[in-house]
Parts: structure tokens; C-alpha cells; sequence
């Protein structure tokens, strides 16, 4: 089941949503139905062990321009 990103074109509100099936997704501030779906990025965290033995920890955010984001909702600051 996907988790959308979209944009209300009314209150110009972010926010994602599980879609399933032939689901019409609403803006929960403002249920509106003119929405426009954002592209989303996707993240990933890769651990392994490096040539002496040590712990290697790699995430896809280092490459984004979110690298430096705190958030834990990537709809926050209107970059995703």
C-alpha cells in the first residue's frame, strides 16, 4: 500500500497519505480534492564493516539537499 506526498492546490497545505485502491485522497486541512502528488525521495541506511574491522554507517540523505534537515517528516519543509 503506497504512502503519497501531495500538495493542496487550495491552502497550499503538504502532507502524505496511504492510497489504496481507487481511493481519492483529500487535504486534511481543508478537504479539498484538487491536489497535485509530489515526487518523493527515498532514504536508506546501509551498515557494514569496513577493511579494519570498523562499523560504516551510509545514508542516502548525505547526497540530498536535506542532508543537514532534522526533521523526521520529510513533507515538513516543503522540499520533499
Amino acid at each position: 500500500m503506497p504512502i503519497y506526498e501531495y500538495k493542496c492546490n487550495d491552502c497550499k497545505k503538504n502532507f502524505e497519505t496511504l492510497v489504496m485502491g481507487n481511493f481519492k485522497p483529500q487535504c486534511p486541512a481543508c478537504d479539498s480534492q484538487d491536489l497535485a502528488r509530489l515526487m518523493s525521495t527515498c532514504g536508506f541506511v546501509s551498515k557494514s564493516t569496513g577493511a579494519g574491522g570498523e562499523s560504516q554507517v551510509t545514508t542516502s540523505a548525505a547526497s540530498s539537499g536535506c542532508g543537514s534537515c532534522a526533521s523526521t517528516n520529510c513533507g515538513s519543509c516543503g522540499m520533499g
